[in-house]
This record gives C-alpha cells, structure tokens and sequence, in this order.
C-alpha cells in the first residue's frame, strides 16, 4: 500500500516541546500549601495566631509589671502610658494579665486539641478498620458519652480534683475527641476496601500497621483541619467555665477569669476590664475559625485544578 506524502505534515519548530512537563509534579503537601497560600484571609489567620503566640511569650516581660502584683493606689486606673490597658479592683496592670492569661488559654486550647487528636485518631480508626460488632459496641459507647452533660462531667470532675487548670483540660478531653473518633471512623469506613488496602492485606500486613501506614495517611487533611477548629472551640470551653466560677482560680488569670471579673465593672465606666480579655477570645476564635476553612479548602481533593 502506498501512502501519499500529502498525508503527512512536517511538524515544526515551535511545535518539538508542545508535550514537554510544564512544571515539576507537585507532592500532595505542595499542593495544598499553593492552595493555602493563595487564600489571604487563611494566611491573615495564621499572622494572627503567631502574633498572638508570640506576644503570649513576650507581653508579660516588656510591660514591666508582675501579673499578680497588686497596688491600691493604682486601682481601677484607665489605659495609659504607665498601664497600657489599665488596672483591675486590685491594681493589676491588665496588659501583663491579658497576657498572661493568653499563655493558659493557648495552652489549654491545644493540649486539649492534641489529646482530642490522641484518642480520637485511635479509638475512630480502630472501630472503623475492625467494623462488624467492634464497631457497633465502641460505637455505642461514643453515643452514650455523647449524650452525657457537658456541664455534669465538668461539675463531677471539680467535684472530685478540684477546680485547675488540670481539671480543665481532663473536663475538655473527657467527650471532645468524639467528634474527631467519628470523622476517623467514617472516612476509615470508605477507605478500608479499596485497592492498596487489600493489596496489603493479601501481603500479610497486620492491622495497625494498615491503619497506620495506608488509612491514616489518607485522612490526614481531614485530622488536621479537625483539629485546628477544635482549639478555638477548647479555648471559647475554658473561658465559659471560667466565666461561671469553674475555671482557673485567682491569682492566676485567663481570657474567661478576666472577663468574668471584669463584666459587672461595666456600668462603673471600667470598660477596658472586658474589652480586652473579650477582643482577644474573639480575635482568636476568629483567626483559628477562618484558618481551618482554608485549610479544609487546600486539603480537599474537589478543588485541585
């Protein structure tokens, strides 16, 4: 058969690259970095939480006042240059509390996030991989937790070690790795049967190191959007109870203390006592809220282009 040189086109110059790779192949970790790093109110987010951290570190030293150092004369004194953000009913400057309180709230809104993290990712992946019965019994324990009384396990736990700052972190890990336990279970749930999944175990892979290296892995944007919006919600915890008298007790000083203390000064013109504390709560809440969205828009597979 003979075919006619019409047939063919010669391809030319400017055409040689046309299928070369335009840019490298990007990890999945790359990806969702570019994707968060385009989104600026994400990023804005994330300034603030530094920002927040590091003053956290910082504010108590430059302000040159101790937080539980008490002077009568300098009491209820508004912001000025000597008490950037005033003085409380004792004469403590409110800028170095603020601050101080910062350091515990912080504190208690990420331990409480990483042990929710803990025991979630285990109990959730567990119940999820083993399905059948396993998963009905550990499941139904999850619900009956679920259905108890936040501010009953919260009194009974105050009742038995006392109020502090370690009871408030047990009273906000005592139910709140359910959500993440759920969230784990059901994407386990989807996973479990897939290809690599019953490649391993054809290769004789036991269960945990299933979970671990191949379940895990895969739900790992999920945890971690999870527990980025778990802090603020910890933290927004420990003021509320600290607000009703179950927190942190004085001299020691968080954002709920603080605000606490500082709302029936009100309508004696003290307004600085809650504007702080009260801003910050919500500065913070704010900045892990709109953080979280982005990351839950960068790791999520649909958005990929």
């Amino acid at each position: 058969m003979i075919v006619s040189d019409d047939l063919f086109i010669p391809m030319r110059k400017d055409n040689l690259n046309a299928e070369a790779i335009v840019r490298p192949q990007l990890t999945f970790w790359q990806e969702a970095w570019l994707r968060l790093r385009g989104n600026k109110l994400a990023l804005m987010g994330l300034v603030v939480i530094i920002l927040l951290g590091v003053m956290a570190t910082i504010g108590p030293m430059i302000s040159g006042h101790e937080y539980a150092k008490q002077s009568i004369i300098m009491k209820n004194k508004p912001p000025s240059e000597a008490n950037w953000f005033g003085t409380d009913d004792f004469g403590r400057d409110v800028f170095t509390r603020v601050w101080y309180g910062a350091r515990i709230s912080l504190f208690v809104g990420l331990t409480a996030a990483l042990i929710d993290f803990f025991i979630g990712v285990l109990y959730g992946g567990i119940a999820g991989y083993l399905g059948g019965r396993i998963d009905n019994i550990m499941m139904r324990f999850v619900d009956i937790l679920y259905g108890l009384p936040y501010l009953l396990v919260v009194i009974l736990l105050m009742v038995v070690m006392g109020p502090g700052l370690l009871t408030i972190i047990i009273a906000l890990s005592a139910t709140g790795w359910i959500g993440m336990a759920r969230t784990v279970r059901g994407q386990v749930l989807q996973m479990k049967n897939s290809e690599y999944v019953l490649a391993a175990k054809t290769m004789g892979a036991k269960p945990f190191y299933i979970i671990r290296k191949h379940l895990l892995p895969n739900t790992i944007g999920i945890i971690i959007v999870y527990v980025t919006l778990s802090v603020p919600s910890a933290i927004f915890s420990e003021a509320f109870l600290s607000f009703l008298g179950l927190g942190i007790q004085a001299p020691m000083a968080s954002w709920g203390v603080m605000a606490n203390d500082g709302l029936p000064t009100i309508l004696s013109g003290h307004w600085w006592r809650l504007f702080f504390p009260a801003f910050l709560i919500s500065l913070t809440m704010l900045a892990f809220n709109v953080l979280g969205d982005g990351l839950r828009d960068a790791f999520d597979p649909k958005s990929r282009r």
